[in-house]
């Protein structure tokens, strides 16, 4: 099963590395790793997307909190979260594919960010899924690069007042 953990951590030269070596040294894969810097710059957040059952998981869990870099960890996906994806898409639209590449990016919601004789740049945001549909329909007319960010993903607060 798919988990998404969100680690909070000291925004120390290593720490990605632990991070990262926990992982590698007990056969844990890490599908997707998205770091950024928080309001208080001696901590970042790191999203992390894993896959496994709930005994690896609980495993991984533990062994990020025993890391000493480590504030905080929390799987966001046993509740109800907010996930997101970024993809830069270099689509090619000649003269009789530009139409239907502007007319893809109107239904997805994408924006054009860059232009040129030969191709469009496509920004794309959303759930993975939805990336995912906009590549499959976008491989026939040709797509020559393709940047991903990782996944990011935050809690959802209640609802009640």
């Amino acid at each position: 099963m798919r988990h998404t953990l969100s680690v909070l951590v000291e925004n120390n030269p290593g720490a990605l590395s632990r991070i990262a070596g926990l992982f590698s040294g007990r056969g844990f894969n890490i599908e997707s790793l998205c770091v950024a810097p928080t309001l208080d710059p001696s901590l970042s957040h790191l999203t992390l997307v894993t896959t496994g059952d709930d005994f690896i998981i609980e495993q991984i869990i533990k062994q990020l909190n025993r890391l000493i870099d480590v504030y905080k960890v929390v799987d966001v996906s046993e509740g109800e979260f907010v996930e997101r994806e970024m993809a830069l898409i270099k689509v090619k639209a000649e003269d009789e594919t530009r139409a239907e590449v502007l007319r893809m990016c109107d239904i997805f919601r994408c924006k054009v960010v860059d232009v040129s004789p030969k191709t469009y740049t496509i920004e794309v945001t959303g759930p993975e899924s939805k990336l995912k549909a906009v590549i499959e329909l976008l491989k026939p007319i040709g797509i020559k690069e393709i940047a991903r960010t990782g996944t990011i993903a935050m809690v959802r607060e209640k609802k009640t007042a």
